[in-house]
């Protein structure tokens, strides 16, 4: 588990000169007042789809996959909302990493609280389903500081933001599981502890099953729900945070314990893990991360469908 990254004078060496650089654009961009801050990313959203054309392809494909039903001009707004909310993103990781908890204080208000309390009664470990929306940086700093708790995660490439990730992960939050460990998690499940994991993404055919995902029949759905489940008996919940109009701020979302896991059957628990996660999204679809490509794993060696 990850508690903390050293700092170490090799992070100091030219070759990281330029993303320091970056860095400290980012920490002077997020003192500005929170609207300008809101304005700046939005505008740079829609800047960069113009430099992104692969990703916008990604999108509009994941989009006409899961919403059909949508008319080309609906879908055409989707997928300009989404780059505005990517470019949201960059800003709000700034946030997540350099704000102090009391300014982050002011721009969240929670709903349902108590329902996490209540489900790590008697020091029973709670796994917190978690989606990627664009503001999943943001979302992890402000979920700690109501109730800290572990994430798993991927270690970033990058020595320094591997650094400067978990030194600003770790401002509010216990500590960081890499995903690859699961007796960790486990462990940390078993010792009554909650925590983070996103299982919406497409990780690849190990570990993993098709399933429904939206109106895609066969999604590559992983496994590690199921497995963390059996192997803890921990109790689960759905924790997302979105961005609300207007510059109003984020809205921390924590739904009752779930209940009717099917955990005796595999693929049947995917498919109840998928709706799920539908269920998240659909708070706000423009807000989803759906420049990933979702559906890269096809079964029986079908043709992608991204070209």
């Amino acid at each position: 588990m990850t508690q903390h990254q050293r700092f170490t004078p090799a992070l100091l060496h030219p070759r990281y000169w330029l993303t320091w650089f970056g860095l400290g654009v980012l920490w002077l961009l997020v003192q500005l007042p929170y609207p300008w801050i809101s304005a700046i990313g939005r505008w740079s959203g829609r800047t960069s789809r113009r430099f992104l054309a692969r990703r916008e392809r990604i999108a509009r494909q994941n989009i006409a996959l899961c919403f059909p039903e949508l008319t080309e001009q609906k879908r055409e707004e989707l997928i300009t909302q989404n780059f505005v909310s990517l470019g949201m993103a960059l800003l709000e990781t700034g946030m997540a990493w350099f704000w102090s908890d009391k300014r982050l204080r002011r721009w969240f208000s929670v709903d349902g609280l108590q329902n996490l309390v209540d489900a790590q009664q008697h020091k029973r470990g709670v796994l917190v389903i978690g989606v990627h929306f664009m503001s999943l940086e943001l979302g992890g700093r402000i979920m700690g500081i109501c109730q800290p708790m572990m994430a798993v995660y991927r270690r970033h490439n990058s020595p320094l933001l591997e650094w400067v990730q978990t030194k600003g992960r770790m401002r509010s939050n216990k500590g960081m599981i890499d995903r690859r460990h699961l007796k960790e998690m486990v462990n940390a499940l078993k010792q009554g502890e909650a925590v983070w994991f996103a299982p919406d993404q497409d990780y690849g055919p190990k570990g993993s099953c098709f399933a429904p995902f939206f109106a895609v029949p066969n999604a590559a759905t992983t496994n590690g729900t199921y497995v963390l489940s059996r192997l803890s008996n921990a109790a689960m919940l759905t924790i997302t945070m979105v961005r609300k109009p207007h510059d109003r701020g984020y809205q921390l979302v924590i739904e009752p314990e779930l209940h009717d896991y099917p955990a005796s059957d595999e693929s049947a628990a995917a498919a109840w893990m998928n709706r799920i996660i539908e269920r998240e999204i659909m708070r706000a679809p423009e807000q989803y991360l759906w420049v990933h490509r979702r559906f890269k794993t096809r079964p029986g060696g079908s043709a992608s469908l991204y070209v």
